[in-house]
């Protein structure tokens, strides 16, 4: 009696299975004792949508062989489908699915998992360690922060509020100076007038370059060494005026004797006899 109202519950199982797309010729074997089913819900674990795709593809595995290792160590059936996980089998397999997949979805790979899984159905068939703690036998793994490549954050410019004033009109700049309202006559006249001036402009600043040429070059004042103060550069430019004069007046001494001996001579020779 018993078996028949539980087997509303198996019922609503299979359907639940088959609108997870398991096959029913597998969603039938959950109204046989001794199967139950477990539907994991995947999509609300991770946000990044890409992120999402690529732990789902590492639970399935190249081919689906990480898929079936889980099956075979498990002695479950396993069917990954959209935003959910179906798991048929008995109920310790069942505890193992949930926690690789869970674990899958958190970033950490299922192949640890099926290592440990395999370890420990070899100390299962030893008789001796069957009642034994097996955590000594177990691996370890540690978590390790690989180093990524930190993406660049590149800050958007603050657009205006407002669009730029748009550049004014070939007419409106007419306008502004008076020239939109004169004759065609006028407009001639002042386009010639603007051309003489800018060519008187250009003839000017050409004469002015000629005429650098011919300008003596500004005397250079010598330069003060290090140490010297103004007064004794003023000292030695008053030095130096005298030895200038000194030497003009022994010239002009040289040039007189000179002279004096010259008539002289002159004197002498002039003379008769």
């Amino acid at each position: 009696a018993w078996f028949g109202t539980y087997i509303i519950i198996r019922a609503r199982d299979m359907l639940k299975l088959l609108a997870r797309s398991v096959p029913f010729p597998q969603a039938v074997k959950i109204l046989s004792d001794g199967v139950y089913c477990d539907i994991i819900k995947i999509g609300g674990m991770v946000r990044n949508k890409e992120r999402f795709v690529k732990r789902r593809q590492r639970m399935v595995g190249p081919n689906g062989s990480t898929l079936k290792a889980i099956e075979i160590l498990t002695n479950c059936y396993v069917l990954v489908q959209g935003q959910t996980v179906s798991v048929m089998g008995d109920i310790r397999g069942l505890k193992a699915v949930r926690r690789i997949v869970e674990d899958c979805m958190r970033n950490i790979h299922p192949v640890y998992h099926i290592k440990e899984l395999m370890i420990k159905r070899e100390l299962a068939k030893d008789p001796n360690l069957r009642e034994e703690n097996w955590d000594r036998f177990l691996p370890h793994f540690k978590k390790r922060n690989v180093q990524r490549k930190k993406t660049k954050i590149v800050k958007k410019k603050d657009k205006p509020l407002f669009p730029p004033e748009p550049a004014p009109r070939k007419e409106d700049l007419m306008m502004e100076s008076g020239e939109y309202f004169l004759s065609e006559a006028d407009r001639q006249a002042k386009k010639a007038s603007e051309r003489r001036e800018a060519q008187k402009s250009k003839s000017e600043a050409r004469k002015q370059e000629r005429n650098k040429e011919f300008e003596p070059p500004a005397p250079s004042a010598k330069k003060r060494k290090r140490g010297e103060s103004a007064d004794d550069t003023s000292k030695q430019e008053g030095l130096q005026d005298l030895t200038e004069r000194l030497k003009k007046k022994a010239k002009a001494r040289d040039t007189l004797t000179k002279a004096n001996k010259k008539k002289k001579a002159e004197g002498l020779l002039m003379q008769p006899g």
